[in-house]
């Protein structure tokens, strides 16, 4: 102990901070250049439709080098974390060893260079003999065991901090870039790592209140931000209310992570999980695509999984910021690798009503995160609806909460059976807080009359083609009264389309109407 005191006494902690501050520095280069490398290589190469052999191995090398570098960016906040975590230990272990030696020397005790505690002397050594000697010195070092204990804690503290910290940073393997890294190696490491920052995951809200996601994240600094963006991407890129690029950072690590343990499994087993793979590939291949386009193109990836059909959240401009948000929930057999076709509506809806106002003022969001049924039995009854419908309301009411500024005008648009789950969504609970509602090729709404709903009965509104079956021949039957019906109590939207699909053509006044409703204004007839 006689060399660790005298080390501890001393301990000056500039070197582990100046450390700490470089791992950082590091973390950010590192994210700055994978998403570089996404905006201005990979993402162009995906635009520009670049196919073949060539393309085939050019992209996977790109991945490759982007998820190493996602590796690299992860472990280095990881780090940082771990010698932030020890520079506040250790210096915490000093103050308590050198308050010891000061309560000591106060007591008017010496303290050795090697960090015994000497006792006193309380009486003149000559008067041993006196019978009353031993009790007054007794007296005098009553408090002598307690110095020395604390002293000998405050170090063994240290040491265990130290050994701690090593024993972390070798768990953390932070060099071997070379292999991929599946989630269940970034799960060991985010574990090993908060158990010895003293971060719990369970800090993380459990997502049933938007509101309260919001200012839990508002009250962490960027350190705790870092480690838990880092360590629990998951959990952090499904809380609604966070904010957007921070879902969209979290969501597309999670989305590395998940295709590189696809990877793995097909190197050991041979195979691929072909929805879940394809579909994962594919919204990679899309979110990529935008990424060199102008900002109110980009796509932000706010929630995804493989289960079942797959289901995807993304968002085409980012809601925090935007002075009009749509969300459009579509409806049956619709799958993960078939999500592209959803990017081209919202990317119709989103130029529709920027004719009508400011285009970098409009988001528009494809909302596809519930279980939406086959062309089935399943479509005629409203389970699948009503299971969903508290986590449409979470999300609404999440894009309230995370967005700056005064509250944007926020349109809900459902297609088909997605009208049906918006429909459920907005009669139970808060409902889903829209300022405009709109329903396309609805087979019904879950309720009798448009009253039974939160929304305005005058912001409800209902487009249905002469030819589509859904609505003529479906509604009003399992789903909740026709929707389009005088009785009901909604608007009519004038749509010139055919079909059931129809309805995001280009130059329609369906489409010009729907942009016009996400714009805040009123939708033409079909002589305006």
């Amino acid at each position: 102990m006689p060399e660790l005191f005298a080390q501890l006494m001393r301990q000056d902690f500039a070197e582990i901070e100046a450390a700490t501050a470089s791992w950082k520095k590091l973390a950010k280069a590192l994210d700055d250049t994978q998403s570089g490398s996404r905006r201005r290589v990979s993402g162009p190469l995906h635009k520009a439709g670049w196919t073949g052999a060539a393309a085939t191995n050019g992209f996977d090398a790109m991945e490759a080098t982007e998820t190493k570098l996602g590796t690299g960016q992860r472990n280095a906040v990881l780090i940082s974390v771990v010698l932030h975590a020890l520079s506040t230990k250790m210096q915490a272990a000093q103050r308590t060893l050198r308050h010891a030696v000061s309560d000591a020397e106060q007591a008017g005790h010496t303290v050795r260079d090697d960090g015994w505690v000497e006792a006193k002397q309380a009486v003149d050594p000559a008067y041993h003999n006196d019978p009353d000697y031993q009790a007054v010195q007794q007296q005098a070092n009553s408090g002598l065991g307690g110095y020395r204990a604390r002293i000998e804690a405050a170090v063994n503290e240290a040491v265990g901090v130290s050994a701690n910290a090593t024993e972390t940073l070798r768990q953390l393997d932070p060099f071997d870039l070379d292999k991929r890294y599946g989630g269940e190696n970034a799960q060991k490491d985010a574990a090993a790592v908060a158990a010895f920052a003293g971060i719990s995951p369970k800090d993380i809200p459990d997502g049933k209140d938007p509101q309260r996601s919001q200012e839990w994240w508002a009250s962490l600094d960027d350190e705790k931000r870092g480690f838990y963006l880092a360590a629990y991407p998951d959990a952090i890129g499904a809380l609604d209310g966070l904010p957007t690029p921070v879902r969209d950072h979290a969501n597309r690590d999670v989305l590395d992570q998940r295709l590189n343990d696809y990877a793995l499994r097909e190197s050991s087993l041979g195979y691929h999980d072909r929805y879940g793979y394809r579909g994962l590939t594919a919204l990679k291949d899309r979110l990529e695509k935008s990424d060199s386009g102008p900002a109110h193109k980009q796509l932000y990836l706010l929630g995804f999984g493989t289960e079942k059909d797959g289901r995807a959240i993304v968002a085409l401009g980012n809601p925090d910021t935007a002075r009009h948000t749509a969300v459009l929930v579509p409806g049956t057999d619709t799958q993960l690798d078939k999500f592209g076709g959803q990017i081209s509506r919202i990317d119709k809806l989103q130029d529709a009503a920027g004719r009508r106002t400011t285009g970098t003022d409009v988001s528009v969001i494809s909302w596809m995160d519930y279980d939406a049924p086959e062309p089935d039995l399943s479509v005629a009854t409203r389970g699948r609806a009503e299971a969903g419908a508290q986590d449409l309301r979470d999300f609404t009411h999440g894009l309230r909460a995370s967005h700056q500024g005064d509250p944007a005008h926020l349109t809900v648009i459902g297609h088909s059976y997605g009208s049906t789950m918006t429909g459920a969504a907005d009669a139970g609970g808060a409902g889903l807080g829209a300022d405009d509602v709109l329903v396309v090729g609805s087979p019904g709404l879950t309720v009798e009359r448009a009253d039974q709903l939160h929304v305005d009965p005058r912001h409800l509104w209902v487009g249905a083609a002469a030819d589509d079956f859904v609505s003529n021949d479906l509604s009003g039957l399992t789903l909740g009264e026709d929707p389009k019906d005088p009785g009901f109590g909604a608007q009519r939207m004038y749509v010139d389309t055919a079909g059931h699909s129809g309805y995001w053509d280009e130059g329609s006044k369906s489409l010009n109407n729907q942009g016009r409703i996400i714009a805040g204004k009123t939708p033409e007839g079909p002589r305006s």
